[in-house]
């Protein structure tokens, strides 16, 4: 069912791309927060510090490197061809999550931090344009594929650069981070899918959101189980959500035109 109409949906998108572009553009530079890598869980076991933070990140390797096999191997999941470099980005990108995100957690600080965000970029970049291909257009998601790519890599790349040189700013990260968290429900609601299993992309953007819920409760999650904390939760959430989308891709079927 369609809650808006297409040109609504995309009036309603641009609308709420200029609010947030122009209210972070107003707003004081954002420099990273030096709390945020002091996590509840730095036990090291095995001589690996801050191990489950470290290692709940496997799954995303796993998870990646499985979509990659199935992509350029076996050839078994059902995506746009015409797109097919954008679902490579995607899965790359989580199989480098679990490399730059364990990287990271082994010394949390702003130098290995970018190593953290940059998969995460990139991965949430190609499904941007998958997205845009299988809901929108085929050929406007594919041509998006790689300014969102440089785009998003820029963002990161401009708070490093920003943050090395004192003025730490997040705000152009920002917006590529979290207005596609607007723009994607959108999307889902107002376009005809070319898939069946939409369910797959709502169940993503759910454990997205439960994995930040996670993130902020980090603390005390870990009073709570006393075993894992929250931050190591939220990566296992965000690989869950995947893995439900891979899983989604090998199953379903092309929606029928009537």
């Amino acid at each position: 069912m369609k809650y808006l109409t297409e040109k609504n949906a995309l009036r309603l998108i641009a609308v709420l791309g200029a609010i947030t572009v122009l209210v972070l553009l107003n707003m004081n530079p954002i420099p990273q927060d030096l709390a945020y890598h002091h996590f509840a869980d730095t036990k090291a076991v095995l001589a690996i510090p801050n191990m489950l933070n470290v290692v709940s990140n496997l799954p995303f390797l796993y998870i990646g490197g499985l979509g990659l096999y199935h992509l350029l191997f076996t050839k078994s999941l059902h995506i746009i061809e015409a797109n097919k470099p954008a679902y490579i980005a995607f899965f790359l990108g989580a199989a480098l999550v679990g490399i730059g995100s364990s990287y990271y957690h082994l010394s949390p600080n702003n130098q290995t931090l970018l190593w953290d965000r940059l998969p995460m970029t990139i991965a949430f970049m190609g499904l941007c344009s998958v997205i845009i291909s299988e809901f929108m257009s085929v050929e406007i998601g594919k041509s998006l594929l790689i300014p969102f790519l440089v785009l998003g890599i820029s963002s990161v790349f401009y708070w490093d650069y920003t943050e090395s040189h004192g003025a730490g700013d997040l705000r152009f990260y920002a917006i590529i981070q979290f207005f596609p968290l607007f723009a994607i429900p959108i999307i889902l609601l107002s376009f005809k899918a070319k898939y069946q299993q939409v369910s797959a992309y709502w169940w993503l953007l759910a454990t997205y959101l439960i994995a930040k819920v996670f993130e902020l409760l980090d603390t005390q999650t870990y009073a709570l189980l006393n075993i894992i904390s929250g931050h190591s939760l939220k990566h296992i959430c965000a690989a869950v959500g995947a893995y439900i989308l891979l899983r989604s891709y090998q199953a379903r079927k092309t929606v029928e035109t009537s």
